[in-house]
């Protein structure tokens, strides 16, 4: 009797597997044309429960018995058999037809009692001449040269089908074969696993050695236990996590390259037995950790038994991965982030570019334009459009407001470098840096914020990180030589980097000569990236050391004294103080007070004023101006008045002279009534 379970054996390397069926055919000599006799062997062993290696590689063995009459049909191309009564008693339900050079299956006659067919190592190209054996469990046509699956839809009751090292293309015609237990179609050229949803019952299905590049569609086999998957060009696994009764899975000599290609395997709660053995993610360090990490349940990995001990470490290294994971995303937020900053300030200083450009060409505009409107310019007439104007300014000023909503300034210390990026960036100045970071920062970068207002923040810099050697400008709205007298302020500077984006200085020929003549207390060492060398200094000092000279000595002292700072004071007071000394003594104690001050006092006459700070002198200057207007318009009224007074006394003094001396007259006429009158009038004020 043939079992009514079969069970798979995994994880035994075997060459050469027997599959229990001892009825072999062999040839013998033939003693008629139409007739072949074979040798059909007494022994009836039992069938054993093991039938299928994990991939099914094996051949069967042969033994010699008793004969069978093989004898060809009216029609040569099916040859039927005949077996002699005593024969069918004998095997009633097993027939093996092996290695008999078959090229097709031959007509079987009176034997529809037959459980198992065996026709291994033939040639048979196509199946056939079987859907009368309705009772079959077991067909075997392992090693022939079948190109599709047929002649299959009476077999209802098959429970093992093996189909390995045929020429099958694709999986079909199985839709009646609704008992399958065991499918094996190893060592063919399918390409999709497909039509096996209704499989049901199935517990083994042997796809090894395959064309398959992915693995789904395994939806409905609710009974599957064994699935053998190696030797394909598998790249990633659907759909195994929908298999409630796999426990074992070989994956093993794909290309499999990541665990997120098999990310489903994680959620299989029934999975005990994995291989991935020969995968390129089998020779990655992490491996072993994250299948355990995220296969808890596992019992064996790549035929190797799971120890506690490596469970444990894989939790172990999981925490670890897990963390780094975190810090890995939060690093990237972070980068995300301030990449989206960075190009919301860009987007700002853009917009605020063009409106100082629009502002700039209206005021030139005004400026140039006669006072008619419209002008003939060559008979044609030229007006300027306010509506357009109007309407691209109330345009740039809603973008700007729109842009102030999100980040609009960003501030980064990374390593030795403090990146300062938009206008508002500059308030992280006032903050309290530990003296740990403080001390570190040795570059800063100031990138989209007007030159003019890093002006200000300069003394703030040199107090705030004192070790700052390098200065970095990118679109910083350097347009003039004059901006860099305001750098003299700073403690100490080694390099500056002033980038063409933004700042149009560096078109000027000389600008390097310049920033060395002016900053040349500080012995510059490069400017952008380039080597100062002694040539320069030279350089330098003969294109722009008269200019210094003529600066300083044109102005006058009082102007001289309020643009040197304290320092500077002292050393212009001193050397006004050593006018007459001896020429030896001089030259000493001046050099003791360059070594002291550092500065050179003509040098510093070269300032830089911002445009703000100009303004608000400006405004000042016009306040005072309004101011003095109104006082000397006040003290010209009150002379004018005082004047226009004495004028009106002057005509009137002769009468009222007259009147005054009448009154007295007539008051002292009588004189004892004028002094009882005068006495009066002291005793009520009394």
């Amino acid at each position: 009797m043939i079992p009514g379970k079969y069970r798979s054996v995994s994880g035994r390397a075997t060459n050469n597997v027997n599959c229990g069926l001892h009825l072999v055919i062999q040839t013998s000599s033939l003693p008629e044309k139409n007739k072949v006799e074979f040798k059909l062997n007494k022994e009836t062993p039992s069938f054993p429960g093991r039938l299928l290696q994990h991939d099914l590689e094996r051949n069967y063995s042969s033994r010699q018995g008793d004969h069978i009459n093989l004898v060809s049909s009216s029609m040569p191309s099916f040859p039927i058999l005949q077996r002699s009564s005593e024969e069918k008693i004998l095997y009633s339900d097993r027939l093996t037809l092996e290695r008999q050079k078959l090229t097709v299956c031959p007509i079987i006659d009176g034997e529809e009692h037959l459980r198992l067919l065996n026709f291994q190592h033939n040639f048979i190209t196509r199946i056939q001449n079987i859907s009368n054996l309705q009772r079959l469990i077991f067909l075997d046509l392992y090693d022939n040269q079948i190109e599709e699956i047929s002649g299959l839809s009476t077999l209802r009751s098959l429970r093992v089908l093996l189909l390995g090292k045929n020429r099958i293309k694709k999986i079909s015609n199985l839709e009646n074969l609704k008992s399958l237990d065991v499918l094996d179609l190893h060592g063919n050229q399918i390409t999709k696993i497909e039509n096996v949803n209704h499989l049901c019952d199935l517990r083994v299905l042997n796809l090894a050695r395959n064309l398959l590049s992915h693995v789904d569609n395994l939806n409905g086999l609710d009974s599957l236990t064994e699935l053998n998957l190696r030797h394909n060009q598998i790249t990633f696994v659907r759909d195994v996590d929908n298999l409630p009764c796999l426990q074992r899975l070989f994956l093993s000599f794909n290309n499999i390259s990541s665990f997120d290609n098999v990310s489903c395997l994680a959620d299989s709660a029934s999975l005990s037995d994995i291989t991935f053995d020969g995968n390129p993610i089998a020779q990655e360090s992490w491996y072993k950790h994250t299948v355990l990490q995220n296969m808890m349940q596992l019992r064996q990995l790549d035929m190797k038994r799971i120890t506690e001990e490596e469970r444990r470490m894989a939790s172990i290294l999981a925490k670890k991965e897990e963390e780094k994971k975190r810090e890995s995303h939060k690093q990237s937020l972070l980068k995300e982030k301030k990449r989206l900053t960075i190009n919301n300030v860009a987007r700002k200083w853009d917009l605020q570019q063009r409106v100082a450009n629009i502002a700039t060409t209206q005021d030139r505009k005004d400026s140039d334009s006669p006072s008619q409107d419209p002008c003939q310019i060559d008979g044609s007439t030229i007006s300027a459009s306010p509506e357009e104007t109007g309407s691209l300014d109330a345009g740039l000023t809603s973008a700007l407001q729109g842009l102030a909503v999100i980040d609009s300034h960003l501030v980064e210390v990374d390593g030795d470098t403090l990146s300062l990026y938009g206008s508002g960036a500059l308030e992280s100045l006032d903050r309290n840096w530990s003296a740990q970071t403080a001390g570190m920062v040795t570059t800063v970068s100031f990138t989209f914020i007007e030159f003019d207002e890093i002006v200000q923040v300069l003394p703030k810099l040199k107090i705030k990180f004192p070790n700052s050697l390098h200065l970095k400008f990118k679109e910083t709205n350097l347009v003039m030589l004059q901006q860099f007298n305001a750098l003299a302020q700073l403690r100490r500077i080694d390099q500056l980097t002033i980038d063409p984006q933004g700042n149009p200085v560096v078109n000027f020929t000389l600008w390097k000569y310049y920033v060395l003549f002016r900053l040349s207390h500080f012995s510059m060492q490069k400017i952008n990236g380039t080597e100062v060398t002694q040539n320069d200094m030279i350089m330098a000092e003969r294109l722009f050391g008269i200019l210094a000279h003529v600066a300083s000595s044109e102005l006058p002292q009082y102007r001289l004294i309020s643009i040197l700072g304290d320092a500077r004071k002292k050393q212009f007071r001193y050397l006004l103080e050593t006018k007459g000394k001896k020429p030896g003594i001089v030259n000493e104690e001046n050099n003791d007070s360059k070594r002291l001050v550092g500065e050179n006092t003509n040098r510093a006459t070269l300032n830089y004023t911002t445009r703000d700070f100009y303004n608000e002198k400006l405004e000042e200057i016009k306040e005072k101006k309004k101011f003095c207007k109104m006082y000397i318009e006040d003290l010209v009224k009150e002379a004018t008045e005082i004047n226009m007074k004495n004028e009106a006394l002057q005509k009137l003094w002769p009468q009222m002279f007259i009147e005054l001396v009448r009154d007295a007259v007539i008051e002292i006429r009588n004189k004892n009534s004028y002094m009882k009158l005068c006495l009066q009038q002291i005793t009520d004020q009394k």
